[in-house]
């Protein structure tokens, strides 16, 4: 619409202010603007997203790009309702696996292969199995933005120092040093687990020590003989169950809320010795607690009796979190040239000061954490999504919701096994 100012409007202002106005609405005219959802609802992590997007808008005169950050369940649940209504933001940020296939299905995902290979040496960058989760079809549907991520266990050294405690390899250790803490008036573990999916890394990674990813493979896969009632996740959820029967866990840990920090503040009152996390966590403890962090190590899930898995596999992604381009948008190529900015070297450099590292060749760091995440991703026998990311949202849910269940003894492994299985065959049927 052009900018006609009025008769009254004129005679206030005056003819030399309208002029020097008429100019200044037409090039509000023709600014155009992104819009761009994620995660990085903290202050630190949002701000590094931020300057990507400013010097973006620097080399790009006209456009704006109004960037939104929320909580990680917040975010999810916003982010399904905008698709839902075709009114998604341009630029969204996901964990790819079946959240974003569900969206890929529906043609409302740009297919971000054609832009890569006419930039093959902006993609050569990227560590090749990072695209695994957002490729379908042998289409790439987003690019790897935030950090390398597994789950591990963090641990208060000084505890451990002091009650004599070693990080444990085995499951009989882990039992033993579940019992010294208690003896000791201190919660094994902090447990956040209102949103679910915290409680969920426990049962994944107990399915993979028992049986390796090949049973989770062949029962999300519906390949023959696969079965979400195999006895690997029975007993994955018998020995969930063994560690909510050993005092595993501080209290009201299904009741915590994880985006506010409830498990994080149990570990800086010394309330509690350990968190399982995804290795994220530890940007989080330095920038709210700077002093505790210097007394946090980690170690990696140990091993079960007579499992079959390899006790180097982890859980977790190559690219969390990954950018991708609404079908939406209107303005896909500009869309594209931002999440070059967001994934470019400047941004990853940025990360690597805050303690993330994106899946590049050669990346390198002097910090000794971000080293160490690094050595146990290059000898992991395999990486396995989260079983919430990796499974069709339906699906996610009912895992979830068993995992969850099975924490508060609810239900029975045999009974998650079986639900798990019967929403699997339906989800198959549709």
């Amino acid at each position: 619409m052009q900018f006609k100012p009025s008769r009254t409007f004129t005679r206030l202002l005056g003819s030399a202010a309208v002029a020097a106005l008429v100019p200044l609405a037409a090039q509000a005219q023709d600014t155009k603007t992104i819009t761009s959802w994620d995660l990085r609802s903290d202050t630190a992590t949002a701000g590094i997203v931020r300057d990507a997007m400013d010097r973006f808008e620097e080399a790009n005169p006209g456009y704006v790009v109004e960037d939104s950050h929320f909580a990680n369940d917040a975010y999810k649940t916003k982010l399904k309702i905008a698709f839902g209504a075709n009114e998604p933001p341009c630029v969204f940020a996901s964990w790819g696996g079946g959240p974003l296939k569900e969206y890929v299905d529906s043609d409302q995902v740009v297919d971000l292969t054609p832009y890569l290979d006419a930039n093959p040496e902006f993609k050569d960058r990227f560590v090749p199995a990072s695209f695994g989760p957002v490729t379908f079809n042998d289409k790439i549907y987003g690019l790897p933005a935030e950090n390398t991520a597994v789950a591990v266990i963090f641990y208060n050294t000084e505890i451990f120092d002091e009650l004599d405690l070693t990080p444990p390899e085995t499951w009989d250790e882990l039992m033993n040093v579940i019992t010294v803490l208690n003896e000791n008036n201190i919660a094994p573990f902090a447990l956040a687990n209102k949103n679910k999916w915290p409680g969920s890394m426990y049962f994944v990674l107990l399915a993979d020590r028992i049986g390796g990813p090949e049973a989770f493979r062949k029962a999300a896969a519906r390949e023959e003989g696969g079965s979400f009632e195999d006895p690997v996740f029975i007993e994955a959820g018998e020995r969930l169950q063994e560690l909510v029967e050993a005092d595993a866990f501080a209290r009201g840990y299904n009741g915590l809320d994880y985006d506010v920090g409830g498990s994080r503040r149990l570990l800086y009152a010394d309330r509690a010795a350990m968190e399982l996390m995804g290795s994220w966590e530890m940007a989080s403890i330095r920038n709210e607690n700077p002093a505790f962090a210097e007394k946090v190590d980690f170690f990696t899930f140990p091993s079960v009796p007579d499992g079959k898995g390899d006790p180097s596999n982890v859980i977790g992604t190559l690219g969390d979190n990954y950018v991708s381009i609404s079908a939406a948008c209107p303005e896909k190529d500009k869309a594209f040239e931002l999440l070059t900015y967001l994934t470019n070297d400047d941004a990853a450099a940025a990360r690597l000061a805050d303690q993330r590292v994106m899946p590049l060749k050669g990346i390198t760091t002097d910090d000794p954490f971000l080293n160490k995440v690094l050595d146990v991703v290059g000898e992991a026998g395999s990486v396995q999504l989260w079983y919430d990311q990796e499974l069709p949202p339906a699906l996610g849910e009912v895992h979830k919701d068993t995992v969850q269940q099975l924490f508060g003894m609810s239900i029975t492994p045999e009974e998650a096994a079986a639900e798990m299985e019967q929403a699997a065959q339906a989800e198959a049927q549709q």
